[in-house]
């Protein structure tokens, strides 16, 4: 059961400079138990990777793993959550 506090929330992630994909990933652990799924599209071409990561939290918890993802060097974030 599903506390009545927390929502549904999607991370979309644009990461542009390699470096910090070992952070990314490493905060991407540490949310592991929010995480509902994730999935990762490297586009080549443009030398960058999308990544959406769906999670079930109370609002603290999302963002502060969409704040710490984005204030990674080469990585933005845009984060829309449920109404409920």
């Amino acid at each position: 059961m599903m506390k009545e506090d927390t929502r549904t929330a999607l991370i979309g992630i644009i990461v542009e400079e390699e470096d910090s994909v070992e952070a990314l990933n490493q905060l991407l652990h540490d949310y592991r138990g929010h995480i509902i799924g994730r999935m990762g599209v490297p586009h080549p071409h443009k030398e960058l990777s999308v990544i959406s990561i769906a999670l079930e939290a109370d609002q603290d918890t999302i963002s502060a793993l969409s704040g710490k993802l984005g204030a990674l060097k080469g990585v933005s974030t845009k984060t829309i959550d449920s109404k409920n």
